[in-house]
């Protein structure tokens, strides 16, 4: 078995460990990715069908990598099992099955943009001023309400009592899946909780799926809520081959409704479950690794284990103290340009950051340092022209799509105004002037021509057809500079849907445009694999990735840790350690801590005073930075 050549005793253990439930304990650097990816090409070798086995990820860029690996090892044109993440997991559960619940064969996904538009305009149709309460405020309790298995009407008879936030919750909720029926659609979170249901009140589509999948693994596990848990639960049932890979010390989504507990419970769910530790580090330096050890340990709601590495103790960890956040980001730029300038590639340098305010300063002081970077939070699916190119193409598939129409008759404008929409919506289409009906026609004219070439075209040949029949060609195409650029990402868009070119017509479409609503941080990395930077972002967003050389800025108490996080009183009080865990543990070479004396938030200036998690780093472990100041820092 030369695919096990390279890997450590525990690795291979967890690799060759087929049968029965199996929970992976990984740590930070540990080879999962490998061990999971091996595992699956194990199974393969050694006969399962393909079509047996299951893996879900949280992200399409992981469940991309897992499928490129395996495509490596098992050769051009093998087939692959399905590898999604969970909600691309749930499409495909409720395209396949969902007719026993009423759900349509196709089906539009509401990102979270869609969603909070929808909330919004519930909250105006109450007599609620969105200003007063923001539509993400509600949107996140029905989030986390669903994540719970709750529907409306549950969380009715559970909260309904609490007050005038949660009636107001309750009956925007109402209103929300109204608007998600009309449009046909589901969110994020019916994703899961309507396979679910499928599962548990459908014992004849229980009964197929799990004759279909009897290998399952999930990766992440310790990032699962309540719901995921329950479905992960309900398609191992029959074979129990389920192989959970999770690491309770990354745990850093509990805000979002994530359980640390289906990790920790574990074996009370299967008492015969085996458990194996991967506790070697293979990506960071020796001091990095010692000194993420002594970090989390401080935490108690956790499974003991602890890090082990053969790598070199390497550099000592750098502190820098500065007397702005001005200060901090320009002293981050010309050490990211210093290292460039000594043979450190751009994509190996990271810089951190706990909250997005954070990101001005740095970009600020990185164009002044002339040091090329990339910002990951501004997502490709989120301009607004690829919105409007993505509303026609629902719109062509889905013609009854009220929202979809109101947004593509106006990308771009073709003097059909609010006044002649209004009527539409109406249903007073008689009262249409004959110059008005013309251009109404027209516009439903191109809606149906597209509609019939969705039925056979692949996805990136529709998606150009899209393009150009809508107008927005020819209108970017006349425009200056920006509109330029708009049209560079409107053709963008059809190179990516080439991805899914294997399928032609509706269901690689509706494959397409569920992988575009998904769409993560992360997979900005993937889109755009050639561009050149330094990468900027948030920890929750560096999840998985690693660097060389990893700046984590504003090491100050109540920003890193958060104090923001301590209004909940379910908060689980050690996720902020958790978070600076999985800041250090991104770094391979270097890792460089920095923070401000004094910092300028909502326009008042406030004095700072260093993060209290670093007070648990041996100071043997570190150096700091010289500065033109007479240095003050404190451990």
């Amino acid at each position: 078995m030369r695919y096990l050549e390279g890997m450590n005793d525990r690795q291979r253990e967890a690799v060759l460990a087929t049968d029965g439930p199996l929970s992976v304990l990984a740590g930070a650097g540990s080879g999962k990715t490998r061990v999971l990816t091996t595992r699956i090409y194990h199974l393969i070798r050694t006969g399962v069908p393909t079509e047996h086995i299951l893996a879900v990820t949280f992200t399409n860029k992981a469940a991309r990598e897992m499928r490129e690996r395996l495509a490596a090892q098992l050769g051009e044109g093998a087939p692959l099992p399905l590898i999604a993440t969970f909600h691309g997991l749930g499409r495909v559960l409720l395209e396949e099955y969902g007719s026993a619940i009423g759900t349509p064969r196709y089906f539009s996904i509401f990102d979270r943009g869609d969603s909070e538009r929808v909330v919004k305009n519930a909250l105006k149709e109450i007599g609620v001023d969105p200003k007063e309460v923001p539509p993400r405020a509600i949107l996140a309790r029905i989030s986390k309400a669903k994540g719970e298995g709750l529907t409306a009407e549950g969380f009715h008879e559970r909260h309904a009592h609490e007050g005038f936030r949660a009636r107001l919750t309750n009956d925007v909720w109402t209103r929300y899946d109204r608007t998600l029926a009309r449009e046909k659609a589901f969110d994020f979170d019916d994703l899961i909780a309507l396979p679910v249901r499928l599962l548990e009140e459908h014992a004849d589509v229980r009964a197929a799926v799990e004759e279909r999948f009897h290998y399952i693994h999930v990766d992440e596990y310790q990032d699962t809520n309540e719901l995921q848990g329950r479905l992960v639960n309900l398609l191992a049932a029959k074979h129990r081959n389920i192989f959970v890979v999770g690491d309770i010390d990354q745990t850093i989504y509990t805000w979002r409704g994530a359980t640390i507990d289906n990790l920790l419970s574990f074996d009370r769910t299967y008492p015969d479950a085996k458990t194996i530790i991967l506790e070697h580090n293979y990506r960071s330096s020796g001091t990095i690794v010692s000194v993420a050890n002594t970090i989390i340990a401080h935490n108690k709601n956790r499974k003991e284990k602890r890090s082990v590495t053969d790598n070199p103790p390497g550099e000592p960890i750098t502190l820098y103290a500065a007397t702005g956040a001005e200060q901090e980001a320009s002293w981050v730029a010309k050490e990211a340009k210093k290292a460039i300038a000594q043979g450190a590639a751009l994509e190996d340098i990271a810089i951190l950051f706990r909250t997005n305010f954070q990101s001005r300063a740095l970009e600020e002081a990185l164009l002044q340092e002339g040091v090329p970077y990339r910002l990951l939070g501004t997502r490709f699916f989120e301009r607004k022209e690829v919105k409007d190119v993505l509303a026609w193409i629902r719109l062509a598939l889905l013609p009854s799509r009220e929202a979809d129409r109101m947004r593509a008759v106006q990308a771009p404008p073709r003097g059909i105004g609010k006044v002649t929409l209004g009527k539409l919506v109406a249903g007073e289409r008689r009262a249409l002037r004959a110059g008005e009906r013309a251009k109404v026609e027209a516009f439903e004219a191109i809606v149906a021509a597209l509609a019939e070439a969705a039925e056979s075209a692949t996805p990136s040949t529709f998606v150009r057809l899209v393009i150009d029949k809508s107008g927005l060609e020819h209108a970017f195409a006349g425009g200056g500079e920006d509109d330029h650029e708009r049209l560079e990402n409107v053709h963008e868009l059809a190179t990516l849907a080439t991805r899914y070119d294997a399928v032609a017509g509706h269901e690689g479409i509706a494959a397409f445009l569920a992988d575009a609503a998904l769409a993560s941080d992360q997979d900005e990395l993937d889109r755009t694999p050639d561009a050149r930077g330094v990468t900027l972002m948030t920890v929750h967003a560096a999840k998985g990735l690693e660097f060389d050389t990893v700046f984590v800025t504003g090491m100050e108490e109540g920003l890193f840790p958060h104090e923001g996080m301590g209004d909940d009183e379910n908060r689980d009080e050690e996720e902020e350690r958790r978070l600076f865990y999985v800041a250090v543990t991104r770094a391979k070479r270097q890792l460089v801590l920095t923070f401000a004396r004094v910092r300028r938030i909502y326009g008042a200036d406030y004095l700072q005073e260093p993060s209290s998690f670093l007070h648990d780093i041996d100071a043997a472990h570190v150096r700091y930075a010289q500065t033109e100041e007479e240095p003050t820092v404190y451990l």
